[in-house]
């Protein structure tokens, strides 16, 4: 009698599956139906045949299904720029290999500039900063101009330094530029970049618009249906927006605003800004540099630089300033902590303000480093610890040496992080990390590098069970830009953005986690990357 029944006519139905719906039980079905880009009903493969008559069937041959993964803290934009302008430095092993790198694609691109980025010292053989001595001998005439893979550190030569202005005497609050044998060694740390970056000259529009639209590719591809752009201009929301209502730009993004003048006067102050793809509610800054730069806020000296304990990027009633002004705007605030000075001093800040539990969703971004005496804040303020779990595995090998053995305890710790609130997003930090959510599963979980080592996992109890893991890539970083209720869960009512992958994350070895292949990516039901 059920087929007789005149069948409700509807967009997609994805049958055959394995579908993790990432609900509060967690559970899985094998069936959804959608419509107007929103899941209408689950169930059974029969249930939603019976009931439903799509225009697209797709039979997903026992695959498996979850929700599409949200980055809860990267750099879309900032990746987009990077295509588009940089030369990659990831993994390098020398200075050497690097000036091959750049004379190869100077003589690609041209350009007023060299520019370069993702370069990590802790990859070299000698692990320590690098000098301008070998920029200047390949470009004696041309400004160059690297950015450090955490972003904090920048390595340039003579010419962009005399550009700049930049000498011994140069001092900037929050930064540093490092000095040897009475001259500038090239190396700028912190807010010392902006001498020289401020010269770059700035990408041109459709340069901009084409590096959106390359980095949405590699996104969609990666199996990111959802991206948290940490730190934008006015100018970059107002163009991602104008994109995402004419169809070019499909990628859901919450777009954090830079705490400029030019941002709070036309966003914050006329409150929070919302479509269906985009989220204006948050101001993001920073309060330290990063660990691998030395430049993270420490309570206490470098074990491994006796009498550094690195930056404050601004002082005490700056911080004061603009959280008041999120406060009284409703805006959430995210700040970049990494060392325990550096996340002490915000969780006290925003205690300030926020006095005692809320639903503010303010967020400490990577809650790096903990001391012992402050994991509690996060509880007692209801302030949202934002993790990337790769900076763990990445970090990892040379981490303890800066820390030393008591503090790196209280480091990458998410268990005890996860068990302030019960929740807490997670993300990569692209382009500093690789873009690929996998790999933040993969580092969640096993707390390993790719080689497998250490064996057994470092700090492993502070490692994220696997729905943990899969809930802090979906509802969860769903729910830090208050859109748990939009996405992140296959459930009716919320958007169809999910992808299929070849294998059971829930199951897979870590090898199989590195291989698993993302056969399609969706959002809001249309099919925007199949393999």
């Amino acid at each position: 009698m059920v087929s007789c029944l005149k069948k409700e006519k509807i967009d997609l139905i994805i049958s055959n599956a394995t579908v993790y719906t990432v609900d509060q039980e967690f559970s899985k079905t094998e069936s959804f139906a959608v419509a107007k880009g929103k899941i209408i009903a689950s169930g059974t493969s029969d249930e939603i045949r019976n009931k439903y008559e799509a225009t697209n069937t797709v039979d997903a041959k026992g695959k498996f299904v979850y929700p599409g993964f949200n980055d809860a803290h990267a750099h879309f934009n900032g990746y987009g720029v990077n295509l588009m302008q940089y030369a990659d430095l990831r993994g390098t092993k020398s200075p050497e290999e690097i000036y091959e790198i750049l004379k190869e694609h100077h003589k690609k691109f041209g350009g007023e500039w060299v520019l370069g980025r993702s370069w990590d010292q802790n990859d070299w053989e000698v692990k320590e900063f690098p000098t301008k001595a070998g920029l200047d001998k390949i470009f004696p005439d041309i400004p160059v101009y690297l950015i450090r893979v955490d972003g904090h550190a920048g390595w340039c030569n003579s010419k962009a330094l005399e550009i700049a202005g930049v000498t011994v005497d140069s001092k900037i609050d929050g930064g540093d530029v490092l000095v040897k044998d009475g001259q500038p060694t090239g190396v700028l740390i912190d807010n010392a970049e902006t001498l020289v970056m401020k010269h770059i000259p700035d990408i041109s529009a459709e340069q901009q618009r084409l590096g959106l639209l390359v980095a949405q590719k590699n996104c969609f591809a990666a199996g990111l249906t959802s991206v948290t752009d940490c730190g934008v201009s006015k100018s970059t929301v107002l163009m991602m927006d104008e994109m995402q209502k004419a169809g070019e730009l499909k990628m859901r993004l919450n777009a954090m605003l830079n705490p400029s003048d030019e941002n709070f006067e036309y966003f914050v102050k006329k409150g929070t800004y919302k479509t269906d793809r985009l989220v204006v509610n948050t101001i993001k800054v920073y309060a330290d540099g990063a660990l691998g730069s030395r430049g993270a806020l420490m309570l206490e000296e470098y074990t491994d630089d006796a009498g550094n304990t690195g930056l404050q990027i601004a002082r005490q009633d700056y911080y004061d300033k603009v959280c008041q002004l999120a406060y009284d705007n409703n805006y959430a605030m995210a700040t970049h902590a990494i060392g325990d000075g550096a996340n002490r001093l915000m969780l006290d800040t925003y205690g300030k303000f926020l006095k005692g539990e809320n639903d503010r969703r303010w967020r400490i971004e990577h809650s790096q480093i903990i001391h012992p005496d402050d994991f509690n804040k996060f509880g007692k303020y209801s302030i949202v610890p934002s993790i990337q779990a790769t900076h763990c595995t990445s970090d990892m090998p040379w981490a303890e040496n800066r820390v030393g053995p008591e503090r790196i305890k209280g480091a990458y710790a998410y268990q005890t992080l996860l068990k302030q609130l019960g929740w807490l997003p997670n993300g990569t930090d692209f382009p500093v990390e690789n873009i690929e959510p996998l790999f933040t599963f993969y580092s969640s979980v096993f707390r390993i590098n790719h080689e497998g080592n250490p064996v057994g996992g470092w700090q492993k109890e502070e490692g994220l069970s696997r729905e943990q893991t899969l809930r802090s890539m979906t509802t969860w970083a769903a729910k830090s830009s208050f859109e748990e209720n939009e996405k992140g869960s296959l459930t009716p009512g919320m958007w169809a953005d999910f992808i299929i992958l070849d294998t059971d994350l829930m199951t897979a070895s870590p090898e199989e986690v590195l291989d698993t292949k993302i056969l399609s990516t969706w959002s809001g039901g249309e099919k925007v990357f199949e393999l």
